[in-house]
């Protein structure tokens, strides 16, 4: 049953959920800008995770140092 809707062309696609060609496009450009948004989004999020991660260590390793010097 599977095989038969993966070779199912576009226009029996749009025949099949009773919409128009246009809408369809429309529908199917606006589903790939959100996807790829999503994508860029990742990315950026992976980036900054990294130099945030880095940051936060430097910042851990000089309290220890300060905290080492303290008095006890």
């Amino acid at each position: 049953m599977c095989e038969k809707y993966d070779t199912l062309s576009t226009e029996e696609v749009i025949e099949t959920i009773h919409t128009s060609r246009n809408a369809y496009i429309n529908d199917a450009l606006s589903f790939y800008n959100r996807f790829m948004k999503r994508s860029v989004l990742k990315k950026r999020l992976i980036k900054e995770s990294c130099l945030v991660s880095e940051s936060s260590l430097e910042a851990l390793r000089e309290l220890e140092l300060i905290e080492d010097r303290l008095p006890k």
